[in-house]
């Protein structure tokens, strides 16, 4: 039994989820994975099915009716996650633009040094983004900058995807009142933590753009994410001076 599950929300990335299964199974700690698939016409949940009798009782796959986003499917991994007891819960791409071998340094840095939440940072000591033309390095930089600057959280990549949490973080969290759906709700989960007052760490990894397979970026999606911030901060400025 592992007490720590990655979660993976696909949609068309037969290319990549065999391989990305296979590396986090080989890794010296045991992790548990969930995949979150929504319907992939490329028969992802098939391929997962299929790996499933060779890591019995370590892999699972949730299956769901259309494409309903980012967050619908992290959220849905989480009460699952929770359901089922597991104390660190991962999100992680599908794509290897997270690196697996930083799993276990995510773990450590809440196992063994106190975090809450574990960031997997590509701004924390720099920029470390791999395979990005320039225009697309510089928006997420900006776009993280004027995250912090707005919010006040005290994060170099608030965007991250590839993040640890303690089990307690998303026990306290409502997750039927997460808004966002897109790459915002990243943001939205890091400042719930952080208007908590939990203790959020960053590490340093290095960012890999994918090599196979489609982005699933938009430009709804970079909207959200830059007009939804500045109301999810006005909205926790109401909500505290109401009290």
């Amino acid at each position: 039994m592992s007490n720590g599950i990655i979660i993976i929300p696909t949609f068309n990335e037969i290319e990549n989820i065999e391989r990305l299964i296979r590396n986090i199974f080989s890794l010296q700690r045991k992790f548990h994975v969930l995949v979150v698939d929504d319907n992939s016409p490329d028969h992802t949940a098939a391929k997962v099915k299929e790996l499933q009798a060779e890591y019995f009782g370590s892999l699972f796959i949730e299956e769901r009716e259309g494409k309903l986003g980012l967050g619908t499917a992290y959220i849905h991994g989480f009460k699952w996650a929770l359901a089922h007891k597991y104390e660190y819960i991962f999100e992680m791409d599908a794509d290897f633009s997270h690196n697996p071998n930083d799993l276990i340094r995510l773990y450590n840095t809440c196992e063994k040094n106190g975090a809450d939440l574990a960031i997997g940072s590509r701004y924390v000591t720099g920029v470390n983004v791999i395979n990005w033309p320039m225009s697309r390095v510089l928006l997420s930089w900006l776009a993280s900058k004027y995250v912090r600057f707005v919010t006040g959280m005290n994060i170099h990549d608030t965007t991250a995807g590839f993040v640890c949490y303690k089990r307690k973080v998303l026990e306290s969290i409502d997750l039927d009142k997460i808004h966002f759906v897109g790459y915002a709700f990243q943001i939205e989960m890091k400042f719930k933590a952080y208007l908590q007052k939990f203790d959020i760490k960053e590490i340093p990894v290095i960012f890999t753009d994918r090599t196979k397979g489609s982005s699933k970026m938009s430009g709804g999606i970079i909207s959200e994410a830059v007009f939804g911030v500045i109301n999810m901060k006005l909205k926790s400025l109401f909500n505290r001076t109401s009290k």
